[in-house]
């Protein structure tokens, strides 16, 4: 893949993690979208369905993960990147989904910040920012 297809191909991958995000109130059932866009340390937890919750951020964490392993991929050009990568996205998913459950299923005021945090890692590519100067990184060292 010559240079000009790379950028191409990284600028589209890119673009979808921004889709995503603009289209997140049409494609996603998330009743915290408008909770946390107001003074939500102030007000009570809004109303959810847990189980649809749970399956649309699953679902959204899910394609921004095959999303963010394919900008890794074609980035780096290597495949134990992206299996070490798929492992971090993974044990993430098991913690976040566990801890944000525990805040959705007992939503208290003090704790809503942290829930917003969590919320947080689960919806946005949060783990690829992390990630990418990490592995570019490693690679200038070796």
């Amino acid at each position: 893949m010559n240079k000009t297809v790379k950028y191409i191909v990284i600028f589209i991958l890119f673009g979808l993690l921004v889709l995503i995000r603009f289209f997140e109130n049409e494609l996603f059932y998330d009743p915290y979208l408008m909770f946390f866009q107001n003074d939500y340390l102030y007000i009570d937890s809004p109303r959810r369905e847990v189980f649809k919750l749970t399956v649309f951020t699953t679902l959204r964490y899910g394609l921004n993960s095959l999303i963010s392993l394919s900008i890794l991929y074609v980035i780096f050009k290597d495949k134990s990147i992206v299996k070490f990568s798929s492992i971090i996205y993974s044990i993430a998913f098991f913690v976040l989904i566990l801890i944000y459950l525990y805040f959705v299923v007992n939503p208290r005021q003090e704790d809503y910040y942290l829930f917003f945090n969590v919320r947080r890692f689960l919806i946005q590519p949060i783990i690829l920012i992390l990630l990418l100067p990490a592995f570019y990184y490693h690679k200038l060292k070796n």
